[in-house]
């Protein structure tokens, strides 16, 4: 058996059974690395012997009947924003070689608490921006994986690790996942910590997972969750929602959806438009098709103002240390960045509350928008990561998002169909999103 192309509940359940041990489960996750990661670059960081050690020990707790999470033995991969204790931690970024933080991210105790193996750090984007990294994409190494999650990516996609974590503070978590064909689910806004994260814009970060199925990603999802009181965005959150269990239950009446083709739908490719057609006419009468009003239009320029805003606050203290590495897309954001008035920074915050409302409307009758993840297939070439567009206004609403690997372009690459969520219902999101891929296996 080849245990890397295990899912994270399937090698949790041999796990707990016996049935194999966390070092055979590693040791193949890093023979696979070993074989293809030199084509693929997904690793920014990785110790063989570092991985090893966990799994030794995570088995010896296993064998002398201590307590065991719910990952204990499960081989994660953490992007390369987010702190980890003694491991390098260096942003993609040059001014930042050889940092290696005290502390770890509050995200990274939860994962360890739960008996994860941090396997190593994935590739990002320098500083989670449209400044590439070193990864390709793992269908066609010729094309880009994405970004800035580009390693989680990629990772994930190429049965390296069975999960792995991500950040996306406009596309970066659903448009890799969707050109490397894996499930790309960012959850609302605030039921994930960020202390530990590199700070890019506090308005519209946000932590999310790659998996290759809904029920991993609602189990890796579900056990970062929780209140943490150095964050104050996760503030008001409630418990942590029981995503995992909703996830893999039967929706109580057959799902309902709204088809969304957004302002920015004549930017879709044409496979693409037509893929997502096919889907829609599958599911058949239990699609309507929507339109949002022109308030919901003022979406895209309401991040890119706060994007561009905060990205200039929070790194101008690195851009005047270093902006020779700074490429021109993100110079020019931080250009624009210092130049926003305060009163357009605020409106454009403050129109968050009145798009979350529109939406809300529509999820009393419906279960899940449906929507573009991404313009097509990964674009060929490494010199950029795509274009975000259809991340954009979920993103800046703070409302659960979910990409699923359905189609497949022109190339041959993967093409992802994005299902948006109410506000703090993540577990209905990924439930319908369960019932989706179950629906359309049964017409296949």
């Amino acid at each position: 058996m080849s245990l890397h192309s295990l899912g994270l509940c399937q090698a949790s359940e041999m796990l707990a059974t016996g049935t194999i041990s966390t070092r055979e489960l590693v040791d193949d996750c890093l023979a696979r690395i070993e074989a293809f990661d030199s084509g693929i670059h997904a690793w920014a960081w990785l110790d063989p012997e570092h991985a090893r050690r966990q799994a030794d020990r995570l088995d010896d707790d296993r064998r002398r009947g201590r307590a065991l999470g719910r990952l204990h033995g499960i081989p994660v991969g953490i992007k390369d924003i987010i702190d980890t204790a003694l491991i390098p931690t260096e942003h993609g970024f040059p001014l930042f070689e050889g940092r290696v933080p005290r502390r770890n991210a509050v995200l990274v105790d939860r994962l360890q608490e739960q008996g994860a193996v941090i396997m190593g750090k994935t590739v990002t984007a320098a500083l989670a921006t449209f400044m590439p990294g070193k990864t390709a994409n793992p269908h066609n190494p010729a094309h880009t994986p994405g970004g800035s999650s580009s390693g989680s990516a990629a990772a994930v996609a190429s049965y390296m690790v069975p999960g792995a974590v991500g950040t996306q503070t406009n596309g970066s978590v659903i448009r890799p996942a969707a050109f490397c064909g894996t499930v790309g689910f960012k959850p609302s806004y605030g039921l994930i910590s960020r202390t530990g994260v590199l700070r890019q814009s506090p308005f519209l970060d946000q932590v999310g997972v790659f998996a290759r199925c809904v029920e991993d990603a609602a189990l890796l999802a579900e056990v970062m969750m929780g209140a943490d009181p150095e964050d104050a965005s996760t503030a008001g959150s409630g418990g942590i929602p029981p995503l995992l269990s909703v996830c893999r239950s039967e929706p109580p009446v057959t799902p309902r959806f709204a088809f969304l083709r957004t302002g920015r739908w004549g930017q879709l490719e044409g496979s693409s438009r037509a893929g997502l057609e096919e889907v829609v006419d599958a599911l058949g009468d239990r699609v309507t098709e929507i339109t949002m009003g022109p308030a919901f239009d003022s979406a895209w320029q309401a991040l890119d103002t706060v994007n561009a805003a905060e990205m200039a606050t929070w790194y101008g203290p690195i851009h005047d240390k270093g902006s020779q590495f700074f490429e021109p897309l993100v110079e020019d954001m931080m250009t624009r960045g210092q130049e926003i008035a305060a009163r357009d920074y605020i409106n454009a915050m403050e129109s968050r509350p009145l798009l979350v409302s529109i939406l809300d409307e529509y999820f009393d009758e419906y279960d899940a928008i449906i929507t573009p993840a991404a313009p097509g297939e990964a674009p060929k070439g490494l010199e950029a990561t795509g274009n975000p567009m259809f991340s954009t206004p979920w993103t800046f609403c703070g409302v659960p998002a979910l990409t699923l690997p359905l189609l497949q372009g022109e190339s041959g690459l993967p093409v992802g169909v994005q299902l948006v969520g109410q506000f703090r219902d993540d577990a209905r999101l990924l439930r319908t999103a369960r019932w989706v891929m179950q629906a359309l296996d049964e017409d296949e």
